[in-house]
């Protein structure tokens, strides 16, 4: 999959170094994806590449405003998200990932598209359950409710009231 062009960086020509990058963040990028669960969102990204030898260090801060939809209401609303995440990328001789913050890149990759990884920690910061802000007040005020199926309800009223009958075979059997 080709990326975003303004997310590419030179990776073959960097020296062995710490070396610092900028970058936008606007809607292109959330429509870049297909089943984007953002799909408006502005702000910025700054990155710090730490490029050695045998691997390189990207650290991201990501300061960005996304829009997202109220599940109760139906409204949108800002959210902001500010985070700061860690990639590992070693070089090797195939691609693959190793671990959800390292991957391995082949030796000879010339450019890097962070246009995927930057996507990926915004995704991931988005919450579950997205309330807009004048619901969330509430939603702090009073507990979550607690959901039971009718057989759970069931097996617990039974546990409690005991049949007088089972109660004589028990002593029955204790007298034995």
């Amino acid at each position: 999959m080709k990326g975003l062009k303004e997310f590419r960086i030179d990776i073959f020509n960097l020296s062995l170094k710490q070396h610092e990058f900028e970058f936008e963040i606007d809607n292109k990028l959330f429509g870049f994806f297909e089943n984007s669960i953002v799909e408006k969102g502005s702000g910025k990204c700054h990155l710090s590449l730490n490029k050695s030898a045998t691997m390189m260090t990207l650290d991201f801060k990501i300061e960005v405003s996304v829009e997202l939809i109220c599940d109760r209401s139906l409204d949108s609303f800002d959210y902001p998200i500010d985070l700061e995440e860690q990639l590992i990328i070693k070089f090797g001789e195939e691609n693959y990932t190793l671990s959800e913050d390292v991957i391995v890149i082949k030796n000879d990759t010339a450019t890097l598209d962070v246009s995927e990884y930057i996507y990926e920690f915004i995704s991931l910061a988005v919450p579950l359950k997205k309330l807009h802000p004048r619901f969330a007040e509430i939603e702090d005020e009073q507990p979550d409710l607690i959901y039971t199926s009718h057989e759970e309800s069931e097996e617990e009223e039974n546990k409690d009231t005991t049949d007088p009958r089972w109660e004589a075979l028990k002593k029955l059997k204790e007298n034995k």
